[in-house]
């Protein structure tokens, strides 16, 4: 599957891009480098040739009978903090929640007591716990943790705001939907549900050869994995229909189950746990196995991309890493038989540390003592060093949370935000003294996250005057006009922040897209260049130098791709121009844009990443960085359309769709794209939904096809007649795939993704449907074309959210030209 996804216009920090490699190979590393392991070989021989790690993890834990002592690989908390993340663990066996931290050089972890903690569902705002009888919900309440000792260390604070008494269930995974609803893998009672008020459970569904409702454990139902918000994967321990009947053949019954369709997509897996959909990928883990494995859809098999020294159970992902627990498996009839207990005399708990890219272990934590299994993982991105307090906490007596109705009747001395909302007073006890700029200041980024931009930078403004030194204010300001379109302001408010910290990266690289934005292509450029210095980006580490732009003659250049599959693809009309400069020029690129990329003129070899040997190449350079050595301006930016090309001989063929010859072989064939990769920064603003088209649907005389893939392909089904998109589905297998496709079309018309881009690349008319405040490529607001692709016209949203009015722009220029076979010029 492809993916195009890109950081959001503009951010606070961002996200990891790596591409991998290793053993006498090159890879990216984080920030300074990703800090090596110094760890390797165990004695399950999973990292051969290195030996053990040389650091203790302090606890922060309650007395317990047992210690809770763990020891980590030396480069874990340099991987924490180049992320910006921490890690919430559970582990009933021993009865606690764990935070892994990164505490200056260190990792720190934190345990909190609950009974028989299980499922964890988390993100920035909420984190909800399965326990023993009941569902824990938990607020993040950021003022809270500001006045947590020591003062500024905590940057979350979880309070228990709801129990939920299910009774005992086996609460296994669990997930929250687009809507916000719970959903529960109920494991007792073999069903999916949510919870309501009047009831202990609701079962929303169970596989259909369970026959009935009974706490009974029929299948042992124990993994969830949703997709673009809804339930979509399950996995089992088998399809049996008796109380525990899946005991039988623990070693070879497990299942993967489509919820959707209630098709089992694979058998004979042992013990499989935690399937996670993750960049268009499925991912699972094969407990019995000890494995880390991927779902092969074409093949309808499984492919192992590590083993692992325990049972795995509990699996999130980051960047390119997953993040995998580990549990030693207890000597009882419950394990006994399966391949890992065969394999292993000895097994390990912890959390695991994967390259997906390699399947290598890049780093570990393990507990020593105290803590025998683990049951769930999970990423906070975003927060660093969060906090749980319990319910019986003394500091909870005095954490007042208010609606936003009761605010005006609070003195004002007392009021700070504390939460996600602008008007939540921070409890009395821990507030002190009041403190004006934190509270416009999270005010501000409370009315931010609700798209309030307006608000937002009334409130960043209040700040500043208040500390006009913080320079995080500043930023936060200049992103708030930026999405407004008030780009000469955001300029102004970035160089401040600037002025004040002339080292703070993340506001370089957000000067550099909105000068970009501007057309200001040399001076923003040289700004972007940051991007390697922010959380979000990971260098190429490698013994070469990167290239500045000096003479290399006669050496041999590395480019490799970076971001997204539209920016890859956008950039690479640069190829012959940085071949020129270079004796010979070595393209890394993934795996899906090889085939496409073969057709690109300026490169000598083409590799996947991973497979980069170091001896062929003296210097390298990312791709997005050739613009600036080369020395392009807004008026140079060569647009030789075409620069990539489809397969000459491909079996696709859009014509056999259409209902029949004759008249519909004259009716223009349109391209459709709604939708971008969900984990893109801004997805919830440059995406839409295929019901948002219908205007454009609704136009007589046109053939529709969608070039959609990944879960949203599946909209297509939810259109009413008369309207109709013909969906390739499956043939779209990679970037060469789409690239046959549209050859075939008159027009392509779509929101911001790397569809547009090909479509531009290989010289088709192409509409795109932008949002009010789009990613820099696209310029100011209100203009129709653009430099960087001849055939491509552009449509914006008049106002934020505003697909509607944008729907009826295209469908009005496609009416003028759809009904008589000619394509748009």
């Amino acid at each position: 599957m492809r993916t195009a996804s890109r950081g959001p216009p503009f951010v606070r920090g961002g996200r990891w891009r790596i591409i991998g490699g290793g053993g006498g190979r090159c890879g990216w590393r984080g920030g300074e480098g990703l800090p090596a392991a110094r760890v390797a070989a165990s004695t399950s021989g999973i990292i051969p040739g290195v030996t053990e790690p040389t650091r203790e993890a302090p606890s922060t834990a309650e007395p317990a009978p047992d210690p809770l002592r763990s020891v980590y690989t030396t480069n874990l908390a340099g991987i924490f903090h180049q992320l910006g993340i921490s890690l919430v663990v559970s582990t009933y066996q021993a009865g606690k929640v764990i935070l892994v931290r990164q505490d200056g050089g260190a990792l720190n972890t934190h345990f909190r007591t609950f009974d028989k903690p299980m499922g964890i569902a988390a993100d920035r705002r909420r984190l909800a716990l399965g326990s023993a009888r009941a569902v824990w919900m938990l607020r993040n309440m950021p003022a809270v943790a500001r006045k947590l000792d020591p003062p500024g260390k905590h940057d979350a604070c979880f309070l228990p705001r709801q129990v939920h008494v299910t009774g005992d269930i086996d609460v296994h995974e669990m997930a929250y939907d687009a809507g916000d609803d719970l959903w529960i893998v109920n494991t007792r009672f073999s069903c999916l549900c949510t919870l309501d008020v009047d009831h202990s459970f609701t079962p929303r569904w169970r596989p259909p050869f369970v026959t009935a409702y009974a706490p009974e454990d029929r299948c042992h139902l124990n993994g969830l994995a949703m997709v673009d918000g809804r339930p979509r994967y399950v996995t089992a321990l088998g399809t049996t229909d008796t109380p525990g009947g899946w005991r039988a053949n623990k070693a070879r019954g497990g299942i993967l189950m489509d919820v959707a369709s209630c098709e089992i997509l694979l058998r004979g897996l042992s013990m499989p746990h935690s399937p996670r959909w993750y960049h268009d990928k499925l991912y699972f883990l094969e407990s019995g196995e000890g494995s880390l494995a991927r779902y092969d859809s074409a093949a309808r098999t499984w492919v192992t991309l590590a083993q692992l020294p325990g049972f795995t159970r509990g699996l999130d992902f980051w960047g390119p890493l997953a993040f995998i627990g580990l549990s030693k498996v207890r000597e009882s009839a419950v394990f006994s038989g399966i391949p890992l207990v065969e394999r292993l005399e000895e097994r390990t708990c912890g959390v695991w540390v994967v390259d997906l890219r390699t399947g290598q272990t890049v780093g570990f934590l393990r507990f020593e003592e105290g803590v025998q299994e683990i049951f769930a993982v999970q990423v906070l991105p975003g927060i660093r060093f969060p906090e749980i307090l319990e319910l019986h906490d003394p500091k909870l007596a005095n954490a007042y949370v208010l609606p936003d109705a009761a605010l005006s009747e609070v003195p004002p001395e007392q009021r700070e935000p504390a939460s996600d909302s602008p008007v939540a007073p921070s409890p009395g006890a821990l507030t002190g003294a009041p403190d004006p700029f934190v509270a416009a200041y999270d005010r501000g980024i409370a009315l931010r996250d609700r798209d309030n931009f307006e608000g937002a930078v009334a409130a960043f403004h209040e700040a500043v005057g208040i500390r006009g030194d913080n320079a995080d204010a500043w930023n936060d300001l200049a992103n708030a006009c930026a999405a407004l379109n008030r780009l000469d302001e955001a300029i102004a408010h970035y160089e401040r922040a600037i002025a004040l910290r002339p080292g703070f990266a993340v506001a370089h690289m957000n000067l550099g897209m909105v000068l970009m934005r501007t057309g200001d292509l040399p001076r923003g450029l040289a700004e972007f260049e940051w991007r390697w210095r922010t959380p979000g980006f990971l260098p190429f580490q490698c013994p070469q130098p990167q290239w500045a732009g000096e003479d290399i003659a006669g050496k041999s250049l590395l480019v490799h791709t970076e971001q997204g599959a539209g920016d890859a693809i956008q950039f690479v009309r640069f190829l012959p121009q940085l071949a020129a400069r270079a004796r010979r020029l070595v393209l890394v690129a993934p795996e899906p844009l090889l085939r496409l990329f073969a057709s690109a003129d300026g490169h000598d070899v083409l590799r996947a990443t991973g497979e980069i040997p170091m001896s062929e190449f003296d210097v390298f350079t990312p791709l997005m960085s050739a613009p600036r050595h080369l020395g392009i301006t807004i008026d140079t930016i060569p647009a030789p359309i075409p620069y990539l090309a489809p397969p000459a001989i491909h079996p696709l063929r859009l014509d056999a769709l259409r209902p029949g010859p004759g008249r519909a072989d004259r009716r223009p064939k349109v391209g459709l794209v709604w939708a971008g990769s969900p984990t893109q920064g801004n997805d919830r603003n440059r995406s839409t939904h295929i019901e948002a088209l219908a205007p454009i649907l609704d136009v007589p005389g046109v053939d529709f096809f969608s070039l959609q893939v990944g879960p949203r392909a599946a909209d297509v089904q939810r259109l009413a007649a008369p309207l109709q998109v013909h969906g390739l589905g499956a043939a779209l297998r990679d970037w060469a795939d789409t690239a046959a496709a549209i050859a075939q079309l008159d027009l392509v018309v779509g929101v911001d993704t790397g569809v547009i881009h090909l479509a531009g690349a290989l010289g088709k008319p192409v509409w795109v449907m932008l949002c009010h405040s789009p990613d820099w490529r696209w310029g100011v607001d209100g203009r129709s074309d653009t430099p960087w692709y001849p055939t491509m016209r552009l449509f914006w949203q008049p106002r934020p959210k505003d697909w509607a009015a944008v729907a009826e722009q295209v469908a009005a220029a496609l009416g003028e030209w759809g009904g008589d076979g000619v394509g748009p010029s």
